[in-house]
């Protein structure tokens, strides 16, 4: 099993459309006793929350976000927590909106060693 998230921040690999999560936003996580919540905010996001559950190296939560322009949103994930060949932690997670259509890929991790975010391909539908 991957290292605990709690105390971790973790960082987008790669901008989604506008009003969504993108390379300026950062997730502060927590972890107890099988428990995930994180707080979130930047680029086009005001704040976010999510709360879910981990077992093993799957996590399972529901996200809720107000955007820059007013408007929230809110959806599904869920995530593999795969620890990197250096030590970082790396979060490959599957999502679908509840709010409204859509549903894609992507991946936030753990930014490197020399502050940079290792650039990884994200799908969206």
């Amino acid at each position: 099993m991957a290292r605990p998230l709690d105390g971790l921040v973790l960082a987008p690999v790669a901008d989604q459309a506008p009003g969504q999560v993108g390379t300026g936003t950062r997730f502060a996580y927590h972890e107890e006793d099988g428990v995930v919540w994180a707080d979130y905010a930047g680029g086009d996001i005001v704040r976010g929350h999510l709360v879910g559950t981990r077992e093993g190296d799957r996590l399972d939560f529901r996200y809720v976000q107000l955007r820059g322009d007013g408007t929230t949103a809110s959806g599904h994930c869920v995530s593999l927590v795969v620890e990197l060949p250096d030590g970082r932690v790396r979060l490959e997670e599957t999502w679908t909106w509840e709010s409204q259509p859509g549903e894609g890929t992507s991946v936030v991790e753990e930014p490197s060693r020399t502050g940079g975010v290792e650039q990884v391909t994200e799908h969206v539908r």
